[in-house]
């Protein structure tokens, strides 16, 4: 069966110039010293900015909440993420679009196409990289390598081992991107599967613990690839009251990762949460809700010379006045 989808933009009015966004989000959503760096500063042209867009939980959510009278109704919908996308592409020149799992399993179109659309529309949107959520794995790794030749991304997952499956291969540990002169390396970590996942959907898959592979990517990322920025894409969850790994826990107790970008709790989190780590520099978690609700942006501004970095976050929500978002004024 041949599948084709058309994502078309929902509004040609989503502009903004670059001066107004800083100005917005210093305002309204900048964190501890960013309000004090003037827009001329952060213009000059030995600043790099570096935007990162995120999602979360998506759960095959294609389309917006139906009107119903439910907390959701009207949120969310690919073809409005993707004008939201689209927009600040046009905006930015340093762009990377990346999701932290559970991508699979919600709505209909997934008991359907068993993760085809899915794929096929983050393809679409650019996404650069995704990692896996214990949700991808419900139709067996038969169905998730089914499902890989639709995805023109990598998938990174660097805590599960699977070389006696049938995915062996198919995905990565880490991907290295290179922007503007930038280097970003971005790894990722997934859940424990056992009691969480019909050991039947994921065979032989070795699960490595978590905490010892992050300071073993974040290590690799920064000093043998030396990288300018480290991101972690997790599906740990944000925290727990148990004692169970977490990404709060995952921040305090490494190094090197700069963004923890979270999912599989479907956390709201108003701002990022910033974290004191083992060498007493700060690692950033975020997580934006789940179902495509909302599109989470940090911004990093880097010194050319120094590589010193200050950023900006928002999160922006994804509903029927969407264009207002580019519109409005601080």
């Amino acid at each position: 069966m041949k599948l084709k989808f058309n994502l078309t933009e929902e509004s040609a009015s989503m502009k903004t110039s670059r001066r107004d966004f800083l100005k917005m989000s210093a305002s309204s959503f900048g964190l501890a010293g960013l309000t004090t760096l003037p827009y001329h500063v952060l213009a000059r042209p030995e600043i790099i900015q570096l935007t990162i867009l995120h999602t979360n939980d998506v759960h095959s959510r294609i389309e917006p909440f139906p009107m119903d009278g439910s907390r959701n109704q009207g949120l969310g919908g690919v073809a409005r993420r993707a004008t939201l996308i689209n927009s600040i592409r046009k905006q930015q020149d340093n762009v990377l679009l990346l999701d932290a799992g559970d991508i699979f399993q919600g709505t209909p179109y997934f008991n359907l196409f068993g993760g085809e659309l899915e794929m096929k529309l983050m393809t679409d949107m650019g996404y650069d990289a995704a990692t896996m959520g214990n949700h991808d794995f419900d139709n067996g790794l038969q169905g998730f390598l089914k499902q890989l030749p639709h995805a023109k991304f990598p998938f990174l997952t660097s805590n599960y081992d699977f070389s006696d499956t049938i995915l062996k291969g198919k995905t990565q540990d880490y991907q290295v991107f290179v922007k503007q002169g930038l280097r970003i390396g971005v790894f990722g970590l997934g859940i424990e599967l056992e009691g969480l996942v019909d050991k039947k959907n994921y065979l032989n898959t070795l699960y490595l613990d978590p905490l010892k592979k992050a300071n073993e990517m974040s290590d690799l990322l920064k000093h043998d690839l030396r990288c300018d920025l480290i991101i972690c894409l997790s599906h740990l969850g944000y925290k727990y009251r148990e004692q169970k790994i977490s990404d709060v826990q995952l921040a305090a107790l490494t190094r090197n990762i700069d963004l923890i970008i979270g999912g599989h709790t479907h956390t709201f989190l108003k701002q990022p949460e910033d974290i004191v780590n083992t060498d007493g520099k700060i690692t950033t978690v975020n997580q934006v809700g789940f179902a495509g609700i909302n599109l989470g942006r940090i911004d990093y501004y880097f010194n050319r010379e120094k590589r010193e970095k200050s950023r900006v976050a928002r999160t922006y929500p994804v509903g029927p006045e969407i264009s207002e978002t580019f519109n409005s004024k601080a």
